[in-house]
């Protein structure tokens, strides 16, 4: 079969599944990751035979996406700023709002002139954010922790890869009695859990039923739960003028705002390009009392 006629089939079974928009966009990633050729190359080669082993990866490629298995577990691979991580289903697939938080942070950075900062990242799943910060601020000392030892390990990887040096650590963020072989940053960035467990029932089979639970949702009894852990282990593990940098759910940024202030932070929050409270800054202007005394 040629080219054009493997791709024709191979978009018109999406469509069962996917908006048209949608299903030529990963029609579109699927046939560049297998053959090599973007649309217009394939277009001058559209009555080219497709080598039999590639018909044969593209159709097993295809079973997984109808059984609505994410595009970027299917290949191995999601964008992030500009860079290619490999992911897996032990990882968050890397979101466009997490990126906007990552812009945010550069700007401030480097409009006060701190390109050599300490940055902790808090769940680093792939460390798409870690390894942003550290390519876009190569003067920076960036560290970065996760529960998972998969994750780490995926996290490790795309290190790897991309050439930037991070320090990687497995720790249960949520157990304070693990917080102090962490260190002190001026920077403290986290896109945590924070999707209530009752709002599963409202969203994609492909979000659900393949990516990690533990990277995406918290208990509806404590949904602040990682906020309030962010902002407790801030008051002793960043630096006087440091800011702490959050993604949140749409509908919480007061709740979140409050949790910050009431360690007395001062906050901003911050839309998404869908005009959604999507990201909250914190900084720290008050010392510790604890630090007070060690002083």
């Amino acid at each position: 079969m040629t080219t054009e006629q493997v791709y024709i089939d191979f978009l018109n079974q999406l469509y069962a599944i996917y908006e048209k928009r949608e299903a030529s966009n990963i029609a579109e990633w699927v046939f560049e990751n297998v053959t090599g050729l973007k649309r217009w190359e394939r277009n001058l080669r559209e009555n080219m035979d497709l080598p039999t082993n590639s018909v044969t990866i593209i159709n097993k490629y295809l079973e997984k996406l109808l059984e609505h298995q994410p595009v970027q577990y299917v290949l191995n691979e999601a964008w992030f700023y500009k860079l290619r991580f490999f992911v897996n289903e032990h990882v968050l697939i890397p979101r466009p709002e997490t990126e906007e938080l990552v812009s945010w942070i550069l700007s401030d950075s480097r409009k006060l002139n701190g390109e050599g900062k300490t940055i902790l990242d808090v769940g680093t799943g792939s460390g798409c954010i870690a390894i942003a910060l550290k390519r876009e601020l190569p003067a920076s000392l960036v560290s970065a922790v996760d529960i998972s030892k998969e994750a780490i390990l995926v996290a490790g990887r795309n290190a790897k890869e991309l050439q930037a040096t991070i320090d990687f650590m497995q720790i249960d963020f949520l157990h304070e009695g693990g917080w102090n072989p962490i260190g002190c940053f001026d920077i403290i960035v986290s896109n945590p859990p924070y999707i209530p467990e009752k709002e599963k029932e409202n969203m994609e089979r492909n979000v659900v039923e393949f990516e990690p639970e533990i990277a995406l949702f918290v208990q509806n009894s404590d949904p602040f739960i990682f906020y309030n852990k962010i902002a407790k282990f801030a008051q002793s593990h960043l630096k006087l003028n440091g800011k702490i940098f959050v993604e949140i759910h749409e509908s919480y940024a007061d709740d979140v705002k409050q949790i910050f202030e009431k360690f007395l932070f001062k906050t901003e929050v911050k839309k998404d390009i869908y005009e959604k409270d999507r990201m909250i800054m914190a900084m720290k202007t008050t010392v510790d009392e604890k630090q007070k005394i060690t002083k």
